[in-house]
């Protein structure tokens, strides 16, 4: 049974050792380029800096360069979306076709034949996300070490919340298909759900799991060491209670200045600054709580799915 299920689902899982190959294709030599360049730039050296002009310089020029590729990079939040979904096309087509009644005919129970398609689908799943992971990590590396992992960009592309996002697309996927019995709507609706949980996670919901937390500085010093690698949801101008209207330093903000520019505009008249951030000692307990709610609700769909086919049948 695990040999015959593996046979049927080869086509899905070259689609997606294809989707990983391509992005290893555009990673891998981007990748050395940018490790030369952090190298060569001696960028090592600005660790943990956020007063150097110098360090300022350096690392605006090495984002500024590579600022495109990171851009595309973006778009790889889909991946892991069509991975889990793809992978629960073999168990749906069964359903669609009526050739699991045929395999329920032979010795094979209706129980060990769920169960075999499922963990097939989840364990390739898995596998996929994982190695989605280590070429992220491994491409990503310069940039985590001078912006570290909190911003959405990075976030998404590091620990765990991967294998949480593959599952999540698989359950629906076959939780719509188990239900629907038809393939290609059910991958289809799948892709769609995945993509607007997501862009609901990462724009409302992330930065609200935990509390973040907030930060008054005079602008006339160096950003706190708080804020360094940290997720800055939102900083500004405000006065010295973290007050950010009215404030008597509004020409600053109504010259449509940027951030940086604010902050110079407010250091020369006593101004400060107010900051939301999530710190970046939160990246672990974020990334567990982010990796179950989209895990656990993954696994709850494919529970549904394999309960749904065993007694609605």
């Amino acid at each position: 049974m695990i040999w015959l299920g593996w046979r049927q689902q080869r086509t899905e899982t070259l689609i997606a050792a294809g989707l990983l190959a391509l992005i290893a294709v555009i990673l891998v030599p981007t990748g050395i380029e940018m490790a030369h360049a952090y190298a060569h730039d001696q960028l090592s050296r600005c660790l943990g800096t956020t007063s150097n002009p110098v360090c300022g310089d350096a690392i605006r020029n090495f984002q500024e360069r590579f600022d495109k590729l990171t851009s595309l990079v973006g778009w790889f939040n889909l991946v892991p979306g069509m991975i889990g979904a793809v992978h629960a096309a073999p168990f749906v087509l069964d359903l669609e076709r009526g050739t699991h009644r045929l395999a329920w005919t032979q010795s094979i129970t209706r129980r060990r034949w769920v169960v075999t398609k499922l963990t097939l689908a989840g364990a390739s799943t898995l596998v996929a996300a994982a190695a989605l992971i280590i070429v992220m990590i491994l491409w990503r590396g310069p940039f985590v070490r001078l912006q570290g992992r909190m911003d959405n960009g990075a976030f998404d592309f590091q620990g765990t919340v991967i294998l949480g996002y593959g599952v999540f697309a698989l359950g629906l996927a076959l939780a719509v298909g188990a239900v629907w019995r038809r393939a290609v709507p059910a991958v289809m609706v799948a892709f769609v759900g995945y993509f607007g949980a997501r862009l609901f996670v990462d724009g409302w919901l992330r930065q609200r799991l935990i509390a973040p937390r907030s930060l008054t500085f005079t602008a006339d010093r160096a950003d706190p060491p708080a804020l360094l690698h940290a997720w800055v949801i939102s900083e500004g101008p405000s006065d010295a209670l973290g007050r950010s209207g009215p404030i008597p330093f509004g020409a600053c903000i109504r010259a449509g200045k940027t951030v940086a520019n604010a902050k110079q505009c407010l250091a020369l008249r006593g101004g400060h600054v107010h900051a939301v951030f999530e710190p970046a000692s939160r990246f672990w307990p974020l990334q567990g709580i982010e990796t179950a709610m989209f895990g656990g609700l993954g696994l709850a769909l494919i529970l549904l799915a394999g309960w749904w086919t065993l007694h609605r049948e």
